[in-house]
């Protein structure tokens, strides 16, 4: 990863970070150390399977993970130069929303089923904008009508369930954006949909950044929605950062052994008509939290593995400009 340019380019930065959880068999290193920087009208794609830490690592700069079981042990996480880790919760509920929102994987347990979609949009104004019911619900039809949805001055009065999920998306969308936040992280926001709509989510995602300016966190396990829409990724894997490059390095020349077996696992469209192949899988699974393995902890897994690999943990190191790995292979 390039360092922002002295001129303060740089809206998060996260350093390294540890979030564990205390669990009856012991503590969690669901978040082992993580660096990272995210500057102003970047899209960054956080990417990696399941259990890696990504979404751990979103939640932990809201501070919406609970405490306990879970808690922050080291690190720190400057937003604009101030450390979230030390703020309180009054603070960190000025922070939520007017300047860092989240649009989360599943918009229906998101949404409160009890309430309107326009209700639960004006709360949030009125909330950080201190404006009036009449002027709160005004903004929430403008939001819907922002994220294309149909008819917003009738649709604002109607409820999560009368929505389909793409339209529930869209609404969540229209929630997070309703103050205009200088950074959005959206979690997996295309995982429970069909892949039209999925198409459609990130067409709106990419034009509110363009029309909004506003900086995105993606966290997505599709290494395709990341070709399509990031300017830079960073690669977790059980709790760290393997690998992290500009999007372009990385499918042309990725460089860590998982890397690598995400991207032999995309299916090749412009191959398919010439030459039928498997897709490949990594074997294995991810390592367990409580008990990480020494060393480096993908080489169970690893088909390159060597001896050191399991001596010590390898640190994340610059290769070339703007592209950093964590392997002894380097």
């Amino acid at each position: 990863m390039t360092e922002p340019a002295a001129g303060g380019d740089a809206l998060l930065r996260i350093r390294g970070l540890k979030t564990h959880f205390k669990t009856d068999d012991g503590w969690v290193r669901a978040v082992d150390g993580v660096d990272l920087t995210l500057n102003r009208g970047e899209t960054l794609g956080v990417v990696g399977e399941s259990g890696c830490g990504k979404t751990v690592t979103a939640m932990s700069v809201l501070k919406l993970i609970p405490m306990p079981p879970a808690k922050i042990v080291e690190g720190e996480i400057l937003w604009r130069g101030r450390d979230i880790v030390k703020l309180d919760a009054d603070e960190m509920r000025d922070i939520r929303a007017k300047e860092i929102a989240i649009v989360f994987q599943e918009p229906m347990t998101s949404l409160n089923p009890v309430y309107t979609v326009g209700e639960q949009i004006a709360e949030v104004v009125r909330l950080h904008e201190n404006l009036s019911r009449r002027d709160a619900m005004d903004r929430a039809v403008e939001m819907l009508r922002l994220v294309n949805i149909p008819t917003p001055e009738r649709r604002v009065r109607d409820y999560p369930h009368q929505f389909s999920g793409g339209m529930r998306q869209r609404v969540m969308i229209a929630m997070a954006l309703s103050c205009n936040p200088q950074l959005l992280i959206a979690d997996e926001p295309t995982t429970a949909l069909d892949v039209t709509i999925q198409a459609q989510i990130l067409d709106l995602l990419a034009e509110m950044k363009e029309r909004l300016g506003m900086a995105v966190m993606l966290i997505t396990h599709a290494m395709g929605v990341v070709a399509e829409v990031t300017q830079r990724v960073v690669v977790m894997y059980a709790g760290k950062v393997v690998e992290e490059a500009p999007v372009e390095r990385i499918f042309a020349n990725p460089l860590h052994p998982y890397t690598q077996g995400l991207i032999r696992s995309i299916p090749r469209i412009d191959l398919a008509a010439v030459k039928k192949t498997r897709l490949e899988a990594i074997g294995g699974s991810v390592p367990s939290l409580l008990n990480p393995p020494p060393g480096c902890r993908f080489a169970a897994r690893c088909k390159q593995a060597r001896p050191d690999c399991t001596a010590e943990i390898p640190p994340l190191r610059e290769i070339e400009p703007g592209h950093k790995v964590a392997c002894v292979l380097y």
